[in-house]
């Protein structure tokens, strides 16, 4: 998994100076995302909204090299970073690119699959998911375990996948728009 070797040492490098993670160990972002990917295989074009240092888009694109990925952020630094992991680790931007651009400026309507974490609440993240996502498409949204899905029209849960990281309950919930 060349992607992720080398989004993992550019992130040892860079998480200080370009404020990309907080502070402690970087195997709890990638055995989070790890574990939050797990179940049905997602196919088709996805958006990791608010992607900052990559997580869950660039383990996503790892795990499932068939899918295209568009990393999404408005910060400047941070879609160079994540330009650099992706020309370092060669991979073809027909697969994986960055988008330099606010969720508001997506297309709409052309997107198989949209994730996010620690990108917004739950209720504005599916607010964007209905405007982007295609009619059957899924939102991927990682939570802490206690921290509540809203009811929100026009989704319907489809898989839960609870799991722990160093200690704290969490869970990725995976939500098909109805259309």
């Amino acid at each position: 998994m060349e992607l992720l070797d080398t989004h993992r040492r550019l992130l040892e490098r860079w998480r200080d100076a370009m404020n990309l993670v907080g502070p402690g160990p970087l195997d709890e972002h990638y055995q989070d995302c790890a574990a939050a990917l797990r179940g049905p295989p997602p196919e088709g074009r996805w958006a990791d909204l608010g992607s900052g240092a990559g997580f869950p888009g660039v383990p996503l694109a790892a795990t499932f090299p068939e899918l295209t990925v568009r990393l999404v952020d408005s910060r400047k630094k941070r879609c160079a970073f994540l330009r650099q992991v992706l020309s370092e680790a060669e991979v073809p931007a027909s697969r994986v690119d960055v988008i330099c651009a606010r969720v508001e400026d997506l297309e709409s309507g052309v997107w198989d699959g949209i994730t996010a974490r620690a990108f917004a609440p739950p209720a504005e993240v599916l607010g964007h998911a209905s405007r982007l996502l295609v009619a059957g498409g899924t939102a991927l949204l990682m939570l802490q375990e206690d921290q509540p899905l809203p009811e929100v029209d026009g989704f319907e849960v489809f898989h839960v996948e609870r799991y722990a990281v160093h200690g704290r309950a969490r869970r990725s919930v995976r939500l098909r728009r109805r259309g």
